[in-house]
């Protein structure tokens, strides 16, 4: 019971053993089969995880079922399987399906498509749903919940310990007229009790006992991230059909260290104080860590911001396992956990808690969060130097979070999150409410307000750590903190994205394609400058040349793949106009054009060193987020300085998706395709096996590094023939220990020698022949993030002076670059295969 007390100073709580763990809870589990309800269905159907969904119409479990059929009037294609989402049950009153069970807990998934069905407007969706006494959700609106994350769809997760033999849910519409409720898809999945602890060992802290928590507590999935890993569907977790989503998107600022996965002589083992189903081992096998190098790592904590219901608790469950030599003694790494801004763990050594390499453990925490509405929860890792740790590191490989049941209030529900501010000119073709990016076929909690709360703020919101359950008897001192954070699905719809112009508004955009407005022209066609709406808002309106080798298809693409992308290093498009034969695109404004008219052939003045690392950066990171953040992999196909734009603050962001190929299966390693690129930038391991891989990106962009280095294009036939590829003559003259001597004169004297190395090297490795030898796009980012630092810490420190202008500092230039031999900061940076993602600009301190 949670007493009024706990909401008004930041203290500790005493709680005890979460649920006693029961032989029964397994008999259980083992007797008891899942159910898959497809609301408005008539028969059983297939979804994409091969799973049998029963149609509602003739189930068992409904027999006399009330309410309306319907079919989605619109099918996102970021849904993830037609079943359940495409039909649904709608209800004008109260109606109650009934499920017959086995007493225990379980797991109660209820997915929501808000779209039009037939004359019901999702908008007027405004309901509730009540099961065994408990309020699930009050007056929800799946709609304005959608929209407001930027997702086409919605799971919502609950975790219920059901008394009796049946299960009931009802759903009831809210009391406002007009007023609907409607749901896709119901789950119900048998589990033992994953909140149980075993007998807590004794706090040595200083810390109070914990307390129970009431065996009957019902909880709601807010978030379940594998943490440093890929998106684990519900096939990779088939025990509990749990999906674990991909951490980045909730990475504070750009602060996101390195990820790898385990080494190929570790084994992942379960000790026998915890049982295999607390987490798949693929969430153990991948890990975030904060990098290699000591000195950023002190200057930055590695930040997750989780937006949350306020006034609820919350139970924290972080999934450690040493995964990766040389950590395999005690004291090796060591360092805090803070949970909104509050110290909850000091010298957390992995090691200590698990009791050595490959060995899994986890730890719970419980807070308390204060007022209404939605705020954020911070969870951030720093290095604890109070023990002499041999690396100053921190590691976390999975993270859930669970919302607690307020057993006085007996409800779980939260407010309908604000809509997100809308451009008055939108439009929502085919009645779609939701709309957004599509993010993996995870559970996704509220992506609302991802945004940079003041830390003091949070301090006075969320109040306080409430419990440290210890979960791992190996050691007696050893602490286990149990929390599990399940996000809300949702998917991005394009629609309310991509608004589709009429051809008299372009003519009017452009004044009738004045001349005067032009940008540039491209292989699509010709880009002007445009004014929407009257309103002063200016836009980027590429018409198609009818002689374009670019035609239909390019278009196309271009519009189905960046209507469901909105990532800060991508160029927005914001709608399309395919009226009396024409093919337009109307993207964001890119102020300051593209970056080759800032590298050469142009009277534009040359940009410095540190701008240009930063423009790598971003240009780094959008290309990351195409290969690894959306819900599936997306090769560019042709990247290059004149598809990186750069918008009036100069931050970079990767344009012209034409030629783009999206490949669903993120496993894959390789699309075969026909070979498409722009010479001087195409893999040439690309055109001999005519497979698109990531690593086709990689080799483009490392052309595109040595071109910001060089400031010369990426051929020029006008040049000697050894001189004609600047691929090839940057690396022959690298190889020669002359690299420093066709870098761009504007830069001699701007760049420190280490940067300089990590630069040249990491490029170098990009355009490696074979593609197994190139770097991910992860490595590249850490690795232009890890120069950029080495470079301001010359600034900062004044290691190089006004000597550096003076023409004996080319020769310097020439010595660092050296030989062939590997540079300290390139094995720092990319050590072949391990590390699979990074992003680490400008970390701040606590």
């Amino acid at each position: 019971m949670m007493h009024p007390s706990l909401l008004a100073t930041t203290q500790w709580v005493t709680l005890s053993t979460l649920l006693s763990i029961a032989i029964a809870a397994d008999n259980y589990f083992s007797s008891s089969s899942p159910i898959f309800l497809n609301c408005g269905a008539s028969a059983m159907q297939l979804d994409s995880n091969n799973r049998s969904w029963d149609g509602d119409t003739s189930s068992t479990f409904a027999p006399s079922v009330k309410g309306l059929a319907a079919r989605a009037s619109y099918q996102d294609p970021s849904l993830p399987s037609l079943v359940p989402y495409m039909t649904s049950r709608i209800f004008i009153s109260n109606y109650t399906y009934s499920f017959p069970v086995i007493p225990g807990r379980m797991f109660v998934r209820l997915h929501f498509y808000p779209v039009a069905y037939g004359n019901y407007a999702s908008r007027d969706a405004y309901f509730g749903v009540t099961t065994n006494n408990l309020t699930l959700l009050d007056n929800f609106n799946a709609s304005q919940t959608a929209l407001a994350a930027k997702y086409a769809y919605i799971l919502r997760e609950f975790s219920l310990n059901v008394t009796s033999g049946s299960l009931d849910l009802t759903f009831f519409p809210s009391t406002q007229n007009g007023s609907y409720a409607f749901v896709n898809g119901i789950e119900i999945v048998p589990t033992p009790d994953i909140f149980t602890t075993l007998s807590p060992i004794p706090p040595t802290n200083g810390n109070p006992d914990p307390s129970d928590i009431d065996s009957m507590i019902s909880f709601q999935t807010m978030y379940r991230l594998n943490v440093g890993g890929m998106t684990i569907s519900p096939q990779g977790d088939s025990m509990f059909y749990r999906s674990w989503e991909n951490d980045s998107p909730y990475i504070y600022g750009s602060a996101f260290g390195v990820t790898f996965s385990k080494d190929s002589n570790v084994t992942i083992t379960y000790p026998s104080t915890m049982p295999n189903y607390i987490a798949p081992a693929d969430v153990y096998g991948t890990a975030r860590s904060m990098g290699p190098i000591a000195q950023i790592n002190l200057h930055y904590s590695l930040t997750w911001i989780l937006p949350v219901d306020a006034g609820f608790y919350y139970l924290l469950r972080f999934h450690f396992c040493e995964i990766e030599y040389p950590i395999t003694k005690v004291n090796q790494r060591s360092f805090f956990i803070y949970i909104n801004n509050q110290t909850v763990q000091e010298q957390m050594d992995v090691i200590v808690w698990s009791g050595g390499i490959g060995i899994t453990t986890y730890t719970d925490y419980v807070i308390v969060t204060v007022g209404s509405g939605q705020m954020d929860l911070w969870v951030a890792l720093h290095p604890d130097l109070s023990s002499g740790p041999e690396y100053y590191d921190a590691i976390l490989n999975g993270l859930e979070v669970f919302k607690l049941q307020d057993i006085g209030k007996k409800s779980l529900a939260g407010l309908n999150p604000p809509l997100p501010p809308q451009p008055k000119s939108d439009v929502n073709p085919k009645g779609v409410s939701g709309g957004g990016k599509s993010k993996g076929a995870v559970p996704a909690s509220i992506r609302g307000a991802m945004g940079s709360t003041a830390t003091m703020l949070i301090a006075c919101f969320s109040v306080c750590i409430i419990c440290r359950l210890k979960k791992v008897a190996k050691h007696s001192f050893m602490t286990d903190k149990k929390c599990m954070t399940y996000r809300t699905e949702f998917y991005h719809s394009p629609s309310n994205l991509c608004r589709n112009f009429t051809f008299d508004e372009i003519q009017v955009a452009t004044r009738n394609f004045d001349e005067s407005l032009l940008l540039g022209r491209g292989g699509f066609g010709d880009v002007y400058r445009g004014e929407i709406d009257n309103n002063g808002e200016n836009v980027a309106i590429k018409r198609s040349n009818p002689l374009s080798v670019q035609g239909v298809h390019e278009f196309q693409t271009e519009i189905e793949l960046l209507s469901k992308l909105r990532y800060c290093h991508l160029v927005s498009l914001i709608g399309y106009c395919k009226e009396k034969n024409e093919m337009i695109l109307v993207y964001e404004y890119m102020a300051q054009g593209t970056l080759r008219e800032h590298l050469y052939n142009s009277n534009k003045p040359s940009l410095p060193w540190k701008q240009r690392l930063k423009i790598c950066i971003g240009a780094a990171r959008g290309l990351h987020y195409l290969h690894m953040g959306a819900n599936q992999t997306i090769i560019h196909r042709d990247v290059k300085t004149a598809n990186i734009l750069l918008d009036d603050k100069w931050v970079a962001k990767v344009s012209d998706f034409g030629l783009s190929k999206a490949n669903p299966d993120i496993d894959s390693t390789h699309v075969s395709t026909v070979v498409k690129g722009t010479f001087g930038y195409l893999d040439p391991e690309y055109y001999r096996r005519k497979q698109l891989t990531q690593k086709s990106d990689v080799y483009s962009f490392g052309v595109v590094l040595f071109e910001i280095l060089c400031a010369r294009p990426a051929v020029n036939i006008e040049l000697p023939e050894e001189q004609a590829s600047l691929r090839d003559w940057a690396l022959s003259c690298q190889k020669k220990g002359m690299l420093g001597k066709i870098i761009d004169p504007h830069l001699h004297g701007e760049i420190s020698p280490p940067c300089l190395r990590m630069f040249a090297d990491c490029a170098k490795q990009c355009v490696a022949d074979r593609s197994i030898d190139r770097p991910l796009m992860s490595d590249v980012l850490w690795s232009l993030e890890a120069a950029l630092k080495l470079q301001e810490n010359a600034e900062n420190n004044k290691k190089f002076s006004e000597a550096t202008t003076s023409s004996k500092r080319t020769p310097d230039l020439i010595t660092i670059m050296g030989t062939d031999k590997p540079s300290t900061y390139s094995t720092m940076s990319i050590t072949g295969q391990k590390i699979i993602f990074s992003d680490m600009m400008h970390p701040q301190g606590r």
